[in-house]
């Protein structure tokens, strides 16, 4: 008898090893379920175990570590090692009852599994008819109905739906599934699969669809988990899940569901990582009904026409004269018999060219049309001419190179809402290599150089115009003052604030059509603030209220700008006041900094640097310091007429001195946790050493002493990127945050791919601006400078 019991337990075990393995390949248990219930080792007999079993015929029973857990006896063990217990005991349990069991344990851990790990599964098993219309209940309770039985359509949908992505401490918030996975449950996915090689997939695996309307919704969550770096730089603390629902739900009751499912307890993560969830919005991304009656976008719409319309009127008024001139010419050929010689058409030519130029200075309705001529306009766009004695090349390649490189720090600023390790980007900022980057808004201090120098250089050397305000009145120089800033004002006003119309637009359309929390809610600061950007005053409000943020550089410039014509005006007068009004409002901006920065405990830090962006950043008084560093150099060039002498050495020690303090502002916050009088000091100082740099770069090439890489900025092509710089300007940060907000996944900060993706945002950015500069900025250029030189026509 105890021969034929020791040979009976050796056979059970080895059939039953068979079946485990077989049933282990038919149906595979989650890998993971283990991690999330301790309990569910115990739901599978393996062949080990059994073997270990067989081995114990001297009718002695060794448990296997880790089983007992916390169970203290036979009642409270596991179902298997109860079987396995009653074996040994000479129990004759069947063992298809005992497969029965383990199988419904197994299903059992599955479902626990996923209602803590999947919340699209978890909302489907709290779903409460009560709360929820009938059609969402039902639809819900057989989604997950079907995920438990593993139907393929359902399948498809759990793997749509978000769930935790590993990263979560460093920025991971973006838990959005997969969007096209959502639509081919409602689509075939049209892929061309032949039939000669074997697959290891599904069968309905791509054209399996939902029985029922599906729809991809992110619900936005936010959290206030101690177990993820928080910078304080934007919105960063908000969790976006991607769920495919059924469309039967409406956003309100998803919104009740999820937060309740999120209340009582289910999502492990959350429990694991503190993180205290709080639903605060729901995204079906669909456009608005009332997206098409925003008066942005009528005004856009009118502008667009408008400008369309006379474009074309300028073309066909050019053919028309271009055929008026061809039938002269046939005329005078047929007249007289043979052809025009040369220099009676030179002669011809410069009637009509002195006629035109005659006529080009009459307010009439034919010049007002030629001003949107598409040809003469991309004629002289893409004119690259001699630079003229007068003219200073040298300031094309600093406004091109500087405007590029603040384009490569947009690039990143303006996709920070989109990525997913927002902790490693900041730190590459730090990293001393990509120095060049993260202080790149420093070079905004080269355009006010170049605009103060360019102001008081242009005015000041023209001796006519100096004549004549010497001899008016106070009213009549005030009128020709209003002029003055009226050109500059038309000059900049069209492109910017059409673009300030269309960016209020497209961030409606991003907030309602895009996978990400839109942070910088333009669609609701420009209908509130939008006249402080017609008057361009916005630099004088808090940052974060900003319409288009990246625009307070050019309040700030034109407003430099009216303060400087007034200056420049009093100078002709009172040339000594205004001498010590310019030093005295240098010294005083200087001062003013230095005393705002001790009084807010400035740091380097990029969280400091972004919330003391209202007084340090932004405001005028104390980013007025370079545009009078510029005046004065601009005023010195003009007074001199370009004839002072400097000896050798006085002039290599001014070019290397001015190199040398560029790259040491620019490489001077690789180390960030510095004293408080350090990082002070260092921003008072640096920015106005790095003016006087540029401002001596600019007297040097103006008076032909330049070296090699000045005369690299000289060079002809930068004369076209600099009619574009403006458009760049305006135009790259629109760009880049349109097209991030429309990608369907988060974006990973990585090295390589920003090179890529910068390199990419150059080119896209260089075309809009050709198209935007043609339409917006030119044309109306040209009727400003037509209505500063206007000779009214009388007949």
């Amino acid at each position: 008898m105890m021969f034929t019991y020791r040979l009976l337990i050796p056979i059970i075990a080895f059939n039953c090893c068979l079946f485990n393995i077989n049933n282990a390949l038919i149906n595979p248990p989650l890998a993971s379920s283990s991690a999330q219930n301790p309990d569910s080792l115990n739901k599978n007999l393996t062949c080990e175990e059994f073997c270990a079993i067989s081995k114990a015929s001297s009718g002695t029973f060794r448990r296997q570590p880790g089983y007992y857990h916390q169970h203290n006896n036979d009642e409270e063990l596991p179902q298997q090692l109860v079987i396995k217990e009653q074996i040994f005991r000479g129990t004759r349990q069947p063992l298809n009852e005992w497969l029965h069991q383990s199988s419904r344990h197994r299903t059992l851990a599955n479902e626990d599994y996923l209602r803590q790990s999947s919340i699209i599964f978890g909302l489907t098993q709290i779903a409460n008819e009560d709360y929820l219309s009938p059609a969402c209940f039902r639809n819900l309770k057989e989604l997950g109905k079907a995920v438990l039985r593993k139907d393929v359509w359902a399948m498809k949908v759990l793997d749509s739906s978000g769930s935790k992505n590993a990263g979560f401490l460093w920025g991971q918030n973006y838990w959005l599934g997969s969007q096209d996975g959502c639509e081919a449950v409602q689509e075939p996915v049209y892929i061309t699969l032949s039939d000669q090689y074997e697959r290891a997939m599904k069968k309905g695996l791509i054209n399996d669809l939902a029985p029922y309307e599906m729809d991809y919704r992110v619900v936005y969550i936010r959290h206030d988990s101690p177990w993820q770096v928080e910078i304080k730089f934007m919105t960063e603390r908000i969790i976006h899940v991607g769920l495919c629902l059924p469309k039967s739900c409406s956003n309100a009751e998803v919104y009740n569901l999820t937060q309740s499912y999120m209340d009582w307890g289910y999502f492990e993560e959350a429990n694991v990582y503190d993180i205290n969830p709080e639903v605060i919005h729901i995204k079906d991304l669909r456009l608005r009904d009332d997206f098409f009656d925003k008066i942005s976008f009528k005004i856009v719409t009118v502008a667009v026409i408008l400008t369309a319309v006379l474009m074309f009127l300028a073309l066909w008024q050019n053919s028309v004269c271009d055929e008026k001139k061809s039938n002269v010419e046939r005329t005078l050929i047929t007249t007289s018999g043979t052809e025009p010689r040369d220099d009676t058409k030179k002669s011809k030519d410069n009637e009509e060219t002195s006629k035109k130029e005659k006529n080009g200075r009459e307010l009439s309705i034919s010049n007002f049309i030629r001003c949107f001529d598409l040809i003469n306009n991309g004629r002289s766009l893409f004119t690259f001419e001699q630079a003229s004695p007068s003219s200073i090349p040298v300031i094309n390649g600093l406004r091109s190179v500087s405007c590029l490189w603040i384009m490569l720090f947009h690039v990143i600023w303006y996709m920070y809402f989109t990525v997913d390790n927002k902790t490693f980007l900041i730190s590459l900022g730090e990293r001393a290599f990509f120095q060049y980057v993260s202080t790149a808004p420093l070079l905004v201090d080269v355009f006010f150089t170049i605009s103060g120098f360019l102001s008081v250089y242009n005015f000041i050397r023209n001796e006519k115009n100096l004549q004549r305000i010497a001899n008016s009145s106070f009213v009549d120089n005030c009128k020709a003052f209003g002029r003055m800033v009226l050109h500059r004002y038309l000059r900049l006003a069209p492109l910017y604030l059409i673009l300030t119309a269309i960016v209020e637009i497209f961030t409606a359309y991003t907030e309602d059509v895009s996978l990400f929390h839109i942070h910088e809610r333009y669609d609701q600061t420009c209908p509130k603030f939008w006249w402080r950007n017609v008057l361009l005053i916005q630099n004088l409000f808090s940052h974060e209220h900003l319409c288009l943020n990246w625009t307070w550089s050019l309040a700030c410039e034109m407003q430099f700008y009216i303060i400087g014509i007034g200056a420049l005006f009093t100078y002709v007068k009172y040339p000594k006041t205004i001498k010590g009004l310019a030093v005295l409002g240098l010294l005083s901006s200087v001062l003013w900094t230095a005393f705002v920065g001790f009084e807010i405990n400035y740091r380097l830090s990029f969280d400091v640097m972004y919330h003391t962006g209202t007084q340090m950043y932004i405001n005028p008084f104390i980013r007025i310091s370079p545009y009078i560093v510029g005046s004065i150099a601009g005023w010195f060039l003009a007074t001199t007429k370009g004839q002072f002498s400097v000896n050798t050495v006085f002039e290599k020690c001014a070019w290397n001195l001015a190199i040398l303090i560029f790259f040491s502002c620019i490489y001077s916050t690789v180390k960030r946790d510095m004293s408080e009088l350090y990082t002070v000091g260092l921003y008072v100082f640096g920015r106005l050493f790095f003016s006087c740099a540029i401002a001596w770069v600019i007297l040097g090439s103006a008076t032909g002493r330049g070296v090699w890489w000045s005369r690299f900025l000289e060079l002809t092509p930068f004369q076209h990127l600099n009619k574009l710089s403006y458009g760049i300007y305006l135009l790259n940060p629109f760009v880049v945050s349109f097209v991030f907000s429309l990608s369907s996944t988060s974006t990973h900060a990585d090295p390589i791919m920003l090179c890529v993706q910068t390199s990419g945002f150059i080119v896209i950015v260089y075309i809009c601006s050709i198209i935007f500069s043609l339409s917006f900025e030119m044309p109306y250029c040209n009727i400003s400078s037509l209505l500063l030189r206007r000779k009214v026509k009388t007949a």
